[in-house]
């Protein structure tokens, strides 16, 4: 008993160490549960994984091949060490073919995916950035209707990831996150969505999947890192020296737009039976002795564009995935206005027109023309997620 109340004494008489103490092992026993608990995540992820890996396949059918596209330099550079352990374990014990490829330098994800071959899935482990050329690179290829059928997964490992709310139920755990995504590859659910064409005059086209951004919110919202020092306060400061800056901060554009059109069902693709012999020979026959009469060609009508002069604060044009419309909101002063539209053409003027955000990605502001392609690319994503889709569909 003694020696406790000389502990005690001890701890009393030098309250200043014990606090200091007691606070570093408090953050250091919570630091190790939170590995812990990572390490059961991964551990869990892990099993999963095995038993997709020891499913039977047949002696004539191959392992599948998956195509990885890393960008080692996302999330500051964390992006190579978050892969490695917690979603490139997941795909080797799935028994998969894993080719992984790492980008060295910005824009050569846009290269790679001209240069590559047919796979059977493809996988973009990184953020937005990472994401966006990986479609673009795709979607500029010669021969993107057949490769744009590919099912593409993403990992998300950057220090953004807008895409990701679309695809997989988020988690404030980044370990969890990663291998939730991961495993929703495995499980092979996909869903359909629409990617936003923009083309400038002379430039080639480039394509996203969130939207296109322009207006006083944006610029203020690249400007916000630079008063980290003020914590909590950065926002608000940023926002008062842009005032400060200039005022009024209204933009003045001109938007040309056609009327939205449905998007083609989501029907999965059939091949058609080849008929049978007698029938094929038979319908030849006719053919040679009756040829068909070949139909005049239809007369497509003009394209009908209607044009509104916005003056305006910020100015959004962006993809709502599983509409069957692209949405332009234009956020004015006073209210907010909002235009339905399947293509559409923005006019800026020619100087001090500032920067787009073109899915979280900065790009100099021009005149461009942005048109939807409905139901272009599949993405895997979680089976929750996916119902989620199709009953806001219903």
């Amino acid at each position: 008993m003694a020696r406790v109340v000389k502990v005690f004494v001890t701890l009393r008489n030098h309250w200043k160490k014990s606090t200091v103490a007691a606070c570093a092992l408090s953050y250091g026993g919570h630091w190790l549960y939170g590995k812990h608990c990572d390490n059961l995540l991964r551990r869990d992820a892990c099993l999963a994984a095995r038993e997709f890996g020891r499913q039977q396949i047949s002696p004539q059918e191959q392992l599948k091949k998956a195509t990885v596209i890393l960008n080692p330099a996302a999330c500051r550079g964390k992006a190579n060490n978050l892969f490695e352990k917690n979603a490139a374990p997941i795909l080797h014990l799935a028994g998969m073919e894993v080719t992984l490829v790492k980008t060295d330098y910005e824009g050569q994800a846009k290269k790679l995916m001209e240069l590559m071959e047919q796979t059977d899935m493809l996988i973009v482990a990184g953020g937005d950035g990472t994401l966006q050329e990986v479609i673009t690179g795709l979607l500029r290829r010669a021969d993107h209707e057949s490769f744009s059928k590919t099912p593409i997964g993403f990992i998300p490992l950057g220090s953004h990831n807008s895409l990701s709310e679309s695809l997989h139920i988020l988690s404030d755990n980044p370990v969890k996150h990663i291998t939730s995504a991961t495993l929703s590859i495995l499980q092979g659910e996909t869903v359909p969505l629409d990617v936003l064409q923009i083309k400038g005059e002379k430039e080639q086209p480039v394509f996203a999947l969130i939207g296109l951004r322009w207006g006083a919110f944006r610029d203020v919202a690249s400007t916000i890192k630079k008063y980290w020092y003020l914590g909590p306060l950065k926002t608000k400061a940023a926002h008062w020296f842009s005032t400060l800056r200039e005022w009024p901060q209204v933009h003045e554009a001109s938007v040309s737009y056609m009327a939205p059109t449905l998007r083609p069902p989501d029907l999965p693709e059939q091949k058609p039976q080849r008929p049978n012999l007698m029938y094929r020979i038979a319908r030849r026959l006719k053919n040679y002795w009756y040829p068909p009469i070949p139909e005049p060609p239809k007369v497509e009508e003009p394209e009908r564009w209607d044009e509104k002069t916005l003056s305006t604060l910020e100015l959004s044009i962006h993809t709502q995935n599983k509409n069957p419309v692209q949405t332009v909101s234009v956020k004015c002063e006073a209210q907010s206005l909002k235009l339905e539209a399947s293509a559409c053409r923005l006019n800026l003027p020619e100087e001090g027109a500032g920067f787009y955000n073109i899915d979280n990605e900065e790009y100099e502001a021009m005149s461009v023309e942005v048109r939807l392609l409905p139901r272009k690319l599949r993405f895997f994503c979680s089976a929750e997620r996916r119902e989620q889709l199709l009953t806001q569909v219903l």
